[in-house]
């Protein structure tokens, strides 16, 4: 199988396009400090490539960045018998392992402005998809219809239970508005588990009868007002351009040095962190979603202003976001979002008032558009986690450069694991979530140089991403992008 050796030199810097390991600085949790810090550099070439350390250095190197890149599965005493064919004593830019060409993995420090500490992991040789996708097994590729049915009306059933709980027990007066918003919370958070669902539709990984598929998917987006086809179609370049700077579609960052991206970091600095941490997490959770959709905030820059319900927005030519016959499903997508506003707007007309709607609809339907947008976010954003511009990107890079994170068994169940197994998501999206714990365990012991998990608390990388992923300015890596929160040096 594909296979990287890390070797590390101690003075030695290289200039291959790179990943970050593990960030080390005052404002990331994981933090190395004084003589720590050094010893662990050090101890970072005794990494294997399946993800392993010597004893020597178990102790220096903290156990989050073990676990972020898939490792610690075995014993030090198995990890050493592959650790033979590595001598870590000299810089190495290139070794045999076992017959399997290797480069370099760690090449050393390197300091960018607001991100201390950084440590680079190779990935300029890189498998392709076609052996990355014959690395998990294959009935994983498999849908099973009547699961997927199955949950689909358990997700479907939870939501409707919720609704009709608070509608029989929830006083609609203002003295109740602290249940109201428990009911918000409660109810948007259940209703996105509909939302993967449809997700799942649109990818294809539903069920293999396609008319069924796009049944239930158009049926259930169309009820959170999300134009099915239309996001089919963007989600779908969303995945082709993962981490592409120009191309990239959805949370696509801004410049240092552009306009926008200067707007974000002299107001950051201007209002300092916390107030701009707030103000970012509330327009991006609470906004982000209907921007995109209206008017492709955030999406490739090559598109333009597109939008989802209007298929001759924005770019037409060769990167139109919607060319040829998806002009067409666009607007099918437009009746289905139209005809449930038509319904709350006749139930609003019926009860005589629109707090009925809001209080039972709207306000779980602004929760649910948080938890996917957040879910997106930090899928693919982290002071550690780059952007290539056109002419370094490449499949296995975007792929790879998205994080699965710790949600809990909880949001993992109503949710179906959406953020806890989306490397594999992306590495092929047409594998069912059921069978995506598998697929994850099998990325995660072919690629554990690749393969990235993030064990940070959700709502502390949250705070993290929106406080310090401002804007994306070059790295001195070759077309490699990486966050800064600070404007550049005039």
């Amino acid at each position: 199988r594909f296979s990287v050796l890390p070797a590390m030199a101690t003075t030695a810097h290289t200039t291959h396009s790179a990943h970050r390991i593990a960030p080390c600085g005052s404002h990331h949790p994981r933090v190395l400090q004084g003589t720590r810090r050094a010893r662990a550099a050090t101890s970072l070439a005794a990494f294997s490539s399946q993800g392993c350390l010597k004893s020597s250095a178990h102790s220096a190197v903290p156990n989050s960045w073990r676990r972020r890149y898939g490792g610690g599965s075995e014993s030090l005493s198995q990890c050493s018998k592959r650790q033979r064919a590595v001598d870590t004593t000299t810089t190495t830019t290139t070794t045999n392992y076992e017959g399997v060409p290797t480069v370099t993995d760690l090449s050393g420090l390197g300091a960018v402005e607001n991100q201390v500490g950084m440590t680079y992991r190779s990935l300029d040789a890189l498998p392709t998809r076609k052996e990355v996708l014959a690395a998990i097994p294959a009935h994983c590729f498999k849908k099973n219809t009547a699961k997927s049915l199955l949950y689909a009306f358990t997700s479907t059933a939870l939501t409707a239970a919720c609704g009709v709980l608070g509608y029989l027990f929830i006083p609609l007066q203002a003295a109740y508005w602290p249940a109201w918003v428990a009911y918000a919370i409660v109810t948007g958070t259940v209703a996105t588990g509909a939302w993967v669902v449809a997700h799942e539709c649109g990818h294809g990984a539903f069920s293999d009868n396609r008319r069924l598929q796009d049944a239930v998917g158009y049926a259930l987006h169309s009820a959170l007002l999300v134009p099915y086809f239309s996001w089919q179609r963007s989600h779908a370049i969303h995945h082709a351009n993962t981490n592409h700077l120009e191309e990239g579609e959805t949370h696509v960052p801004a410049v240092a040095g552009d306009p926008k991206g200067d707007g974000g970091l002299i107001a950051k600095s201007k209002i300092g962190e916390l107030p701009w941490t707030v103000l970012n997490s509330i327009i991006v959770l609470l906004f982000g979603w209907p921007a995109y959709l209206i008017a492709g905030a955030s999406g490739g820059p090559v598109r333009g202003a597109t939008n989802h319900f209007w298929p001759w927005a924005g770019e037409q030519g060769r990167h139109s976001l919607f060319p040829g016959g998806w002009k067409k499903k666009v607007l099918m997508s437009d009746v289905g979002v139209f005809a449930v506003i038509g319904l709350l707007a006749y139930w609003a007309y019926a009860a005589g008032s629109i707090m009925p709607a809001l209080a039972l609809y709207v306000g779980p339907y602004l929760v649910t558009n948080a938890w996917l947008v957040g879910y997106t976010w930090l899928q693919h954003t982290d002071v550690d986690i780059p952007h290539y511009a056109k002419d370094t990107w490449v499949w296995a890079k975007g792929a790879f450069s998205t994080v699965d994170r710790p949600y809990g068994a909880i949001l993992d169940f109503l949710h179906h694991r959406i953020g806890s197994t989306h490397v594999a998501h992306h590495v092929d999206h047409t594998i069912p979530h059921y069978n995506a714990v598998e697929a994850t365990e099998a990325l995660k012991k072919a690629f554990p140089h690749l393969y990235m998990y993030d064990p940070t608390p959700v709502h502390q990388a949250l705070f993290r991403v929106a406080s310090k992923c401002i804007a994306v300015k070059p790295s001195g890596k070759g077309g490699q992008y990486v966050f800064t929160d600070q404007p550049l040096a005039a």
